[in-house]
């Protein structure tokens, strides 16, 4: 695995629906079920990793990871079709060796229920981690 300083000092990766950071944190700016509001998310954070499945119109999945101030946080979202990704943003801080094992041994970014955002063989090579599926 590699460590954070190597993971920050990569280029980022945007997959599916994402181009950019400016195009992840614009969907999820406003707030759930009002999509008219001018509520925006912090934009003082480093977007590593980014992939936003939409493989049915109307579902779609997603996940962030994104460093800030030396520390990794993650977001997910998912929308439906009566909502996008708005107000969804809520990081979390995660540990490494815990994303590790999330895809080692889990089936983080591999599940049948993403609406086409399967990147797990990605995210793992970004990260320097070994790559196997553990879903049926």
């Amino acid at each position: 695995m590699k460590s954070i300083k190597e993971i920050v000092s990569q280029e980022p990766i945007f997959l599916h629906e994402w181009k950019d950071q400016e195009s992840v944190l614009t969907d999820f700016d406003g707030e759930q079920w009002n999509d008219k509001s001018d509520k925006k998310v912090s934009r003082d954070v480093n977007i590593l990793f980014a992939s936003y499945g939409n493989e049915v119109f109307w579902d779609g999945a997603a996940f962030v990871l994104f460093e800030k101030e030396g520390k990794l946080y993650e977001v997910s979202g998912k929308h439906c079709s009566c909502y996008g990704l708005e107000g969804q943003w809520e990081p979390e801080e995660v540990v490494l060796k815990e994303l590790e094992n999330r895809l080692v041994n889990g089936v983080l970014g591999e599940d049948d229920y993403s609406s086409g955002n399967k990147f797990k063989e990605e995210l793992c090579r970004f990260l320097g981690v070994e790559y196997k599926l553990n879903s049926d």
